[in-house]
């Protein structure tokens, strides 16, 4: 295993702890703009937003939330809600005019699987800096990012932990099931 990717496990994990640890103080403010899924409504707010491993996860923003993650350093936005749905905006107009890279990832309810787990990762390895993944609520998102995280350590309790930190829900018993088949 490389020094960047035992690195990124130890982020992932210490930004886990940190964001239950918040929680658990009730603290929600500050934990909604530094965990690995945001309230965009605090992170508009406040103007501030801190990434965990490098991403960020959320539901769909407006563009007040885009600015915000712009003027932090974002470098990408990969928005993994599908064609059909409807942004309430010209997303990739916005993000691009930001100076943010827009990529259309579109992942259905059937897409939730280990493939295109590994194709979401392989987008956010291919930038250097903070990404904000959204879909409409981040139950996509975290779904995904917990099956990344099961095929990276093998640990279904990490991955789950990690899937709803990312804003999984209502996809948790898909995923369960989809590790427990593996």
């Amino acid at each position: 295993m490389s020094e960047k990717t035992v690195g990124k496990k130890l982020t992932l994990l210490c930004g886990l702890i940190l964001s239950t640890a918040i929680a658990i103080a009730g603290e929600a403010d500050p934990s909604a703009v530094t965990s690995l899924k945001v309230d965009l409504d605090a992170v508009v707010a406040l103007g501030e937003v801190v990434p965990v491993d490098g991403i960020t996860s959320a539901g769909q923003p407006d563009e007040a939330g885009f600015r915000v993650f712009a003027e932090k350093g974002y470098v990408a936005v990969i928005d993994i809600r599908t064609e059909g749905e409807d942004r309430g905006l010209d997303e990739p107009a916005i993000v691009t005019e930001l100076g943010m890279e827009y990529v259309l990832f579109p992942v259905g309810r059937s897409d939730i699987t280990f493939e295109r787990a590994e194709e979401l990762a392989a987008l956010l390895e291919q930038h250097d800096g903070p990404v904000l993944v959204h879909c409409a609520s981040g139950n996509r998102v975290g779904a995904l990012l917990a099956l990344q995280a099961f095929s990276e350590t093998g640990d279904a309790e990490l991955a789950l932990e990690t899937g709803r930190a990312g804003g999984m829900t209502r996809l948790e018993g898909t995923v369960q099931e989809l590790i427990e088949a593996k």
